[in-house]
């Protein structure tokens, strides 16, 4: 959504397409040095292919570019020391957040030497940024960062969430092809990052038939707008998820043969991220 921001500021911006390394040269082609960053995350939905990630961080180094990554999802989920682990990189500057204090509010900016330092206070130069916020001072969440990372060291907490997830995954896939519906209702992402797909009996993405499944599996007393599943989320969890899954699935297949509307309560919902507040 661009509204509100400058277009001198859209001006420094340009994008390349993820899994598509010639989308990046071309950019660097263009660009050259007055590429300042790269800013990415390493994974989402779709797992790079082999050395794309490597090939970014090469064409970074080569043309003097600071590569940063965005470990706000990855970071403590996919590994306890980040995608740039799981995927062997090496970036200049990362960001993490969101699991490393179990929802207290703590933001980690991590990075080289070289680079941090010229917003430190060990040198007389002019900074080039300034590292404050306002709750500075506040030491209950650093509090709660430090118990986070203490019970993901000791329990192994990475490898339970792939395992669960992988138990959806499986569970979820062999239901769908229960009720004839693989391809329109299917998981997309790691084990232990997972989210879901609705499509129509065309193979369209359908905000309808999402609806509809979001309010099947709420009357099955599961509320699941993702799948991304939690240390806490144990086998009897993922068995309950299942079992809701199982009956919502059923009714999706009806709606199939009866159309949607037969079983739809009440408006579809809207994507999150969208631009206007209209029906889509």
């Amino acid at each position: 959504m661009n509204a509100g921001v400058p277009q001198s500021v859209q001006d420094l911006i340009v994008s390349f397409r993820y899994n598509d390394i010639a989308s990046l040269k071309e950019l660097f082609a263009t660009h050259g040095d007055d590429l300042a960053g790269i800013i990415m995350e390493a994974v989402r939905t779709t797992e790079p292919d082999p050395a794309f990630l490597e090939e970014v961080q090469r064409l970074c180094r080569e043309n003097n570019t600071v590569f940063i990554l965005d470990e706000m999802i990855t970071g403590f989920r996919v590994d306890l020391q980040g995608a740039q682990h799981l995927y062997n990189l090496n970036p200049d500057l990362a960001t993490f957040g969101k699991g490393v204090a179990n929802g207290f509010s703590v933001s980690i900016l991590t990075g080289k030497r070289d680079i941090m330092e010229q917003g430190g206070l060990h040198h007389d130069k002019e900074k080039l940024f300034l590292l404050s916020n306002t709750h500075g001072a506040e030491n209950c969440g650093l509090a709660a960062a430090m118990a986070t990372l203490k019970v993901y060291q000791e329990n192994d907490v990475v490898s339970h969430l792939y395992a669960q997830g992988a138990k959806l995954r499986e569970g979820i896939q062999a239901l769908a092809e229960k009720h004839h519906l693989t391809g329109y209702v299917g998981t997309l992402g790691l084990d232990c990052n997972l989210v879901y797909y609705t499509r129509d009996p065309d193979g369209q993405p359908s905000q309808v038939f999402r609806t509809l499944f979001l309010q099947e599996l709420i009357k099955r007393g599961i509320l699941a707008p993702s799948l991304i599943v939690s240390y806490t989320h144990t086998d009897d969890v993922i068995n309950q998820t299942l079992e809701s899954f199982d009956g919502a699935m059923g009714v999706y297949a009806r709606a199939f043969e009866d159309g949607v509307e037969e079983f739809l309560v009440g408006r579809p919902v809207q994507p999150v991220f969208r631009r206007f507040n209209g029906v889509v």
